[in-house]
């Protein structure tokens, strides 16, 4: 299944990991029928956000009801490697991913123009493989 998302929703992605640069920021993202609807930002409370990713858990909560009350379902979650050029997920990202339905997007900022990445990560078997997505325009939306 490819995610179709809305180029306004990469471009609020972007906009969380520079702002948390040099930190790693977190987030969720809503939709419908893999397309995305909504990003919900997320703080990041790890013990050491320079390498890794923990969602505020009072956050995580909020952003899940809001996506229930608006019928949306969890579509992907996002997070950056603020030094990566081409992101990959790493063992620790492997190890967490307790969402194995959603489709994982690594931001990196390591070069002039953010990249961004897409992943199905098995926490179970402890891999990963590349997912597929689409960056539309609202007017293709």
């Amino acid at each position: 299944m490819v995610i179709l998302l809305q180029d306004a929703h990469v471009g609020e992605i972007f906009e969380h990991a520079r702002e948390a640069a040099p930190h790693e920021c977190c987030g969720l993202i809503g939709g419908t029928a893999a397309r995305s609807v909504a990003t919900y930002r997320l703080r990041n409370v790890a013990i050491d956000p320079f390498t890794t990713y923990e969602a505020a858990p009072e956050d995580l909560f909020a952003a899940q009801r809001t996506m229930r009350e608006r019928g949306e379902q969890l579509l992907a979650i996002y997070h950056s490697h603020p030094r990566a050029n081409d992101p990959t997920p790493s063992a620790t990202d492997v190890r967490l991913a307790y969402y194995p339905s959603a489709v994982y997007f690594i931001v990196g900022l390591g070069s002039e123009q953010p990249s961004l990445r897409a992943f199905r990560i098995s926490e179970r078997e402890g891999s990963w493989e590349t997912a597929e997505y689409e960056i539309l325009t609202e007017a293709n939306y």
